[in-house]
């Protein structure tokens, strides 16, 4: 299995990472953890929106591997993308947690930037 390939696995747990960070305050719902996270201010709510973002950029990212694994792209250039597109998004919910609007939406850019480079990659591949 390629690097890129791994890459999805680790792009699909990201979220979860998030999401523990804003439920990790002692006093966590979980028979009603939308309504807590619904309440929850500061770096944690930041967190939570962090994992919701983190599931929107998936499919995308996912779609741009799949279709560059698939039509033979250049392996190096597909698992550079991939594992950069992962290193982007863990920065990117660093930032937001951290309150750094400017840096995260630099980040996130960066990170879309990967996922139409891979689909580049397969076009030209």
């Amino acid at each position: 299995m390629t690097l890129a390939l791994w890459t999805l696995l680790i792009a699909a747990i990201i979220p979860y990472i998030f999401a523990g960070l804003a439920k990790s305050r002692g006093d966590f719902d979980n028979a009603r953890p939308r309504t807590w996270l619904a309440q929850v201010e500061g770096w944690r709510q930041r967190a939570h929106w962090a994992q919701l973002n983190s599931y929107e950029a998936f499919p995308p990212f996912a779609a741009a591997v799949l279709t560059a694994e698939l039509t033979d792209a250049d392996q190096a250039w597909v698992n550079g993308l991939a594992l950069l597109f992962v290193l982007l998004r863990l920065a990117y919910g660093a930032a937001y947690i951290t309150d750094r609007p400017t840096l995260r939406s630099s980040l996130w850019t960066a990170a879309f930037a990967c996922v139409a480079g891979l689909f580049v990659a397969a076009a030209v591949g």
